[in-house]
């Protein structure tokens, strides 16, 4: 930078002046006085000559002194300005205080061991603090992230030489900041950027600045890696001599690298500890300024992961499960609950707990309204400090005495209220305002994650399940099929798939009307799926059919199952009002897997054609009994193959109607 001129000394000026006045009154006194008053007049007037002279230069001397020491007084406030916006774009790049300062000291003392005139050296020590002032045209995403850059992120990396020489190129410099900082990325070989100059074709100064900003990189801790110890460190500079750097300058590095490093621990900058890893700064209190932006970018970054993986969560419990994980790496809680209101919107359950009485909170179901967190989704505004007990009841002392103090945050989604987030400490005396910013943003970001999950629940349960009847569809069904299989086949085990075709049902259409028929068939859905155990799964295949797979069961489990819902069903009945009530009957069949079958496909034919066997059966059983006169029953259970199956209600019985008997 072109440092300032000295001032034109206008005291000095004026003493001059002052001195030519007198000449000039001295050469009239002359004329006028005798040769020996002209004598005597001679020695005084050079004896006061030589006063002035003395006291003008002594002015001289004082006011030079006193510009010298503004000089230097600016050019140390311009080196401390540029070194303070240098520690804050390495801030920003999330590199440790010193980067900038250990790069500037090793650069100047290559280049004094080399030799380079003042006008490089000066370049190397202004172009060690600004090299990466280009990084200010690469997005906080980037140069936050504490992974390893994807190629097309390394890419974008490579536009700050270009960036920082152009912004250099305007300030003006005397000496040559700008080729050194736009070419500190060239390679010996050929292959840097920006330009791809080659040997030394690449200017000496940035030679020299890219084997001391390397070397320094290697020996800092960066946010995707700990330090690299000096012997390491030492080792892979070595190893790109020739290719990345000048050998000349790696030759001098090495040689002096003691020393070097000597001087960087004199100058208060030394390295950490090489086992530690690279650990944001927790706290932005009473820290040093470039602290306070590291904190600042990583808090950007932290919530651009969080948008990132809350876009990758799929089902509504992942989605839950991050935000409250989320919310405890910015937040402290001891208890984290999230409410989504309930379909009549006019209460809130807790959808997920996390921290301490999850058990207990788990079951939580609260008013609009009604305590802080009611508030808050009644108002759709953040509740901050409220008094714990507001959300519990007198009888739940236990919580009541565990929490000092709570806030909660309405979750709002495309201007609609979906439930609300509440956090509870014992630890803190009262949230602070951090705190609340940061919660309502992440809330924010999640709640849009949030409406996605729960439209996506809904899609999925619309499109897997039947809406006729609530239950599983054939595609549901089809998935739990593979779903069984894999487990049968890990465990070496085998389970049951039952078809069951509702008889008489075609009858009950004709005479009470599809709607009658449409009821029955989702009351009958729920006669059947009362028999089946909890983890046993029942779907409505289509028409009059439903299918149950039964895992773990034995033969004589399911012959017991099927008489249970034969009887259950035939005993159902539908009251249609005057018209008298509706029942149908049941014929089941079933097929084992994987005895009767390895696919889906297989499994469903068997166990198909296994129960119209059987109805077929049945109804020449009821033929002989009606001409005969004389009742015949079914096979009993002890005679029927576990692997075919089949149950049938005599038809005859599918329909009660007053209007009929």
């Amino acid at each position: 930078m072109k440092t300032l001129p000295l001032n034109k000394f206008r005291t000095s000026t004026k003493i001059i002046c002052g001195v030519s006045l007198l000449i000039v009154a001295a050469v009239v006194l002359l004329t006028a006085l005798s040769v020996l008053q002209l004598f005597h007049a001679s020695l005084i007037l050079i004896g006061l000559l030589l006063c002035l002279a003395a006291i003008g230069y002594r002015i001289h001397l004082k006011s030079v002194e006193q510009q010298t020491r503004r000089l230097t007084e600016f050019n140390r406030v311009h080196m401390a300005t540029v070194e303070a916006l240098a520690t804050a774009i390495d801030a920003r790049d999330q590199v440790d205080i010193g980067h900038v300062r250990r790069t500037q000291i090793y650069a100047v003392r290559l280049g004094e061991l080399l030799g380079l005139p003042e006008d490089e050296i000066n370049a190397l020590r202004t172009g060690a603090l600004l090299h990466d002032i280009g990084k200010l045209a690469i997005p906080d995403h980037i140069l936050s992230k504490p992974d390893k850059l994807t190629p097309a992120e390394l890419e974008k990396t490579k536009i700050h030489p270009v960036v920082g020489a152009s912004i250099l190129e305007k300030v003006g410099f005397d000496y040559p900041v700008v080729p050194t900082v736009r070419h500190h990325h060239e390679r010996w070989d050929g292959t840097g950027y920006p330009d791809g100059l080659q040997g030394k074709d690449i200017p000496l100064t940035a030679r020299i600045l890219c084997v001391a900003d390397a070397y320094d990189t290697l020996r800092g801790a960066r946010p995707y890696r700990p330090a690299i110890p000096r012997d390491q460190s030492r080792q892979i500079i070595l190893e790109g001599s020739g290719g990345r750097f000048d050998p000349t300058i790696v030759q001098t590095l090495i040689k002096n690298l003691v020393f070097l490093e000597a001087e960087v621990n004199e100058q208060g900058h030394a390295y950490p500890d090489p086992s530690a890893e690279y650990m944001p700064v927790a706290k932005p209190q009473d820290q040093h300024f470039a602290e306070q932006i590291k904190l600042a970018n990583r808090e950007v970054f932290n919530l651009y992961e969080l948008a990132r993986e809350f876009s990758g969560s799929v089902t509504l419990f992942q989605t839950l499960q991050m935000f409250a994980k989320k919310v405890g790496e910015f937040v402290p809680y001891d208890t984290c609950i999230l409410y989504l209101l309930d379909e009549g919107k006019q209460s809130a359950s807790a959808a997920h707990v996390e921290g301490n009485n999850a058990d207990v909170l788990s079951l939580r179901r609260i008013k609009v309204g009604q305590g802080a967190t009611g508030f808050a989704l009644k108002s759709s505004e953040t509740v901050i400090n409220a008094e714990p007990d507001l959300d519990f009841s007198y009888s739940q002392t236990e919580l009541l005495e565990q929490y000092s103090t709570m806030a909660a945050v309405p979750l709002i989604a495309d201007g609609e209220l979906l439930g609300a987030v509440t956090i509870y400490s014992h630890e803190l005396a009262a949230y602070g305002e951090e705190h609340i910013r940061l919660l309502e943003t992440i809330s924010r970001i999640a709640s849009d994650a949030i409406g996605k999950s729960l439209l996506h629940d809904e899609a999925t349960t619309h499109a897997m399940t039947d809406p006729m009847t609530g239950l599983p569809n054939a595609r549901s069904l089809q998935l739990q099929f593979e779903r069984e299989a894999g487990r049968a086949s890990r465990s070496d085990t085998g389970f049951q798939l039952l078809m069951l075709d509702l008889d008489g049902f075609k009858l009950v259409n004709d005479t009470f009307g599809h709607k009658v028929g449409d009821e029955l068939l989702r009351e009958v859905g729920q006669v059947i799926l009362g028999q089946l155990r909890d983890y046993d799964f029942l779907a409505r295949y289509g028409g009059d059919e439903f299918v149950a797979i039964v895992p773990n069961a034995e033969p004589e489990d399911v012959a017991d199952l099927c008489e249970r819902i034969e009887r259950a069903v035939g005993d159902f009945r539908l009251p249609v009002g005057e018209k008298g009530d509706a029942r149908v009957g049941v014929s089941l069949g079933s097929a084992g897997y994987p005895q009767a079958g390895a696919t889906f496909d297989q499994i469903v034919v068997a166990a198909d054609k296994a129960m119209y066997t059987r109805k077929i059966s049945r109804k020449r059983l009821l033929a002989i009994t009606n001409a005969s006169g004389r009742p015949t029953d079914a096979a009993p259970p002890d005679k029927i193959s576990s692997g075919n199956l089949i149950v049938e209600l005599d038809e005859s019985h599918v329909l009660a109607s007053r209007s009929i008997n």
